[in-house]
């Protein structure tokens, strides 16, 4: 009898209800949905750690993830431009969120066909594709207006929940705010004025601290012999002692390079999921780069 009085006491409980589902790109959106959202929403992240945006491909059950969505956050990232049109395919229904809304994008240093683009004028991805720069999470003003625009995508579709956004908001602005404060002063403070780098991922947070990034990488390819000869006169020329490279990019090039001009190599994460301490330590890798 105890049991059956058990039974039904579970029974007549409400059923606790899922928090929406909310897919993104790579792991940093999924830092931004967390802390605008607390538990409101479950958030899956598509590019897991030590894979590569530009090379990742949605397993089965990443795809079955996606008809449980109820927003997809987006970033412009290369895989995006093959899988998203299949992905709205499969669920028309789908809310698309875009992270680049409200943002200037620049090209990306080392491909062609940058002129006549200024990034202005909505994100068509045949335009878009392979010319204009998608980090921009790189840069932390720029992350305070993803996070301001996401908000605001989230109070429309949760406006039940608008309080908890906008005082989450509000908490992580100031984070962001203090984060710039000090990778300005660490990067001030250096004197560096330009770094190395394989991959040409930088180009926000130099814009946004007044540096220049120099890459090793060409129209997304290794550089042949005379281009690479060039590079070494270039590193040279800069006093470069230091060359970044990432996990997701081939590092064979950049070891050369370094080993030509007596320099070292290094390794920062553009996709760590800690945003705020992985910032902080890629300022302070790019700082202690320079000569």
């Amino acid at each position: 009898m105890k049991t059956l009085l058990s039974l039904l006491l579970l029974l007549s409980l409400p059923a606790v209800q899922a928090a929406p589902k909310v897919m993104v790109s790579i792991l940093p959106q999924k830092f931004l949905v967390e802390r605008l959202a607390g538990d409101a929403l479950e958030v899956s992240v598509m590019v897991g750690p030590g894979q590569s945006p530009a090379t990742y491909e949605p397993n089965p059950r990443r795809m079955a993830e996606l008809e449980r969505a109820a927003l997809y956050y987006r970033i412009g990232v290369p895989f995006e431009q093959i899988w998203l049109p299949r992905i709205r395919a499969e669920n028309p229904n789908l809310p698309l969120a875009d992270a680049r809304e409200g943002i200037e994008l620049r090209p990306i240093e080392g491909h062609a066909h940058q002129d006549g683009h200024d990034g202005h004028g909505g994100h068509d991805e045949d335009r878009e594709a392979g010319r204009m720069d998608p980090h921009i999470w790189l840069s932390p003003p720029l992350m305070r207006t993803m996070a301001a625009k996401l908000a605001e995508r989230l109070r429309g579709l949760w406006p039940e929940r608008a309080g908890r956004f906008d005082d989450n908001l509000k908490a992580l602005d100031a984070d962001l705010a203090a984060l710039d404060a000090e990778i300005r002063a660490t990067i001030e403070h250096s004197g560096v004025q330009r770094f190395m780098v394989f991959h040409p991922s930088w180009g926000y947070f130099a814009d946004a601290y007044g540096l220049q990034q120099i890459p090793i990488e060409q129209e997304g390819k290794e550089p042949g012999a005379k281009s690479l000869a060039r590079l070494i006169d270039r590193a040279r020329a800069a006093e470069i002692d230091v060359i970044f490279v990432q996990q997701q990019f081939g590092q064979q090039q950049a070891r050369a390079l370094a080993q030509a001009v007596d320099a070292r190599v290094a390794t920062l994460d553009p996709l760590a999921a800690d945003y705020l301490e992985n910032m902080r330590a890629i300022a302070r890798a790019i700082a202690g780069g320079a000569p």
